[in-house]
């Protein structure tokens, strides 16, 4: 029982820890109200209606941006110029600042692409854009829990695996060709399984004595971090990008880790462990050494991720009351920021790439949505709707 704990610990599946937080279906992932900040108004224009509607869904999201129908700061108009083309003009007032062209896998590829651009040409704080990020995550459409990929709005979304066994954890590769995850497939256990996101054809990674689970790739691609327990309890390992030349980190008979994330530079992990009773987040050389414990102030702090945009931030998943809500711990400061509680459970956060924005899962007992989360303004937008079903557990590729 505790060596499977370290897999409900990490994706929160546990019955038990659904807390009894409500929400009405329409307002799951909806956080409209937070901290004060300054935005920046933009009148956002699409040249077909389709392009339309997704760069007003995009600027929307952003919360950097306040979107006005007229006389906003900016004006950035999307026009088609091509099948995967779209050009973007960007003015301030009648002053042009930006002209270009941007191409895509497709039209709309191109046009979240150029929005991208339009952010980094607009923002003012050296943001970079996110909105052409890729999505792999977990939905029950079928009835069964399997992964598909899409854009970070849900578009072009596909199914790229197809055997109906229980799959946990998606993790892209740094060059977006893999994807890492936990499947039940072949042994009735938690083994790891690789999958092409392009091909679907997926294979196993990891399969050793007892169970295997929670891998994660390192910035570069070349190492592998996961949780493993066929030397009799829950540690972690980190191994080659093939899951071979494994090694043992931590060695705690009396606690269960899990999560395990590598720092940007990849020298160091950020994992949860329950060794001092309650889990709690540490910090650890991937060369070995002592389990360092995280000042956050909670009692249950799970589900890591190292921001690869801003090296100072960790999300994470806390524990407030009967529900959780999503955290995030500054390395610089010493010290953890909690977004606005929300009437529903803010569970699996992963980061995008300007470190200031995340996805995560929000949840209540009958469904969940994936949300981008505005870690500055606290605001978060629901973008997977309802069309899949359940959907949870999204990791983010790119741009």
């Amino acid at each position: 029982m505790k060596k499977l704990f370290s897999l409900c610990l990490l994706a929160i599946l546990c019955p038990a820890l659904v807390s009894a937080a409500a929400s009405n279906a329409s307002d799951l992932g909806v956080i409209s109200k937070g901290y004060d900040i300054s935005t920046l108004s933009i009148h956002v224009s699409g040249s077909t209606p389709e392009l339309n509607a997704l760069a007003n869904t995009a600027f929307n999201a952003h919360k950097r941006y306040k979107v006005v129908q007229s006389g906003g700061q900016f004006e950035a108009k999307f026009t088609q110029v091509a099948p995967n083309q779209v050009k973007v003009e960007i003015t301030r007032g009648s002053t042009p600042v930006h002209t270009q062209v941007v191409s895509g896998t497709s039209t709309r590829h191109a046009l979240l692409k150029a929005a991208d651009v339009a952010v980094e040409k607009t923002n003012g704080l050296g943001l970079r854009g996110f909105f052409a990020s890729k999505l792999a995550f977990v939905s029950e459409r079928t009835g069964k829990r399997e992964i598909y990929v899409g854009d970070l709005f849900f578009g072009e979304v596909k199914r790229i695996t197809h055997d109906g066994a229980l799959k946990l954890s998606p993790r892209w590769a740094p060059d977006g060709n893999r994807i890492v995850y936990t499947s039940y497939f072949r042994t009735g256990f938690p083994d790891i399984y690789q999958v092409d996101p392009h091909t679907g054809m997926s294979t196993t990674l990891v399969s050793l004595k007892g169970t295997n689970g929670s891998a994660r790739f390192s910035p570069d691609g070349r190492q592998l971090t996961m949780i493993l327990s066929g030397e009799g309890n829950p540690e972690v390992y980190v191994g080659n990008a093939q899951g071979k030349l494994v090694r043992r980190l931590t060695r705690t008979p009396e606690g269960v880790e899990a999560s395990p994330c590598f720092s940007p530079d990849g020298s160091r992990l950020v994992f949860t462990s329950d060794i001092r009773g309650r889990p709690q987040l540490f910090t650890m050389s991937i060369s070995g050494g002592s389990m360092v414990p995280l000042p956050t102030g909670g009692t249950y702090c799970a589900e890591p991720d190292w921001s690869r945009g801003n090296p100072n931030k960790i999300a994470y998943t806390l524990q407030v009351g009967r529900s959780f809500q999503i955290a995030v711990f500054d390395m610089a400061a010493r010290e953890s920021k909690r977004m606005p509680s929300a009437p529903f459970d803010a569970v699996e956060p992963s980061w995008l790439a300007d470190g200031r924005h995340l996805v995560y899962t929000a949840r209540n007992p009958s469904e969940s949505h994936i949300c981008i989360l505005d870690t500055e303004s606290g605001q978060s937008t629901p973008v997977s709707g309802s069309g899949l079903g359940t959907v949870q557990q999204a990791s983010v590729y790119g741009p």
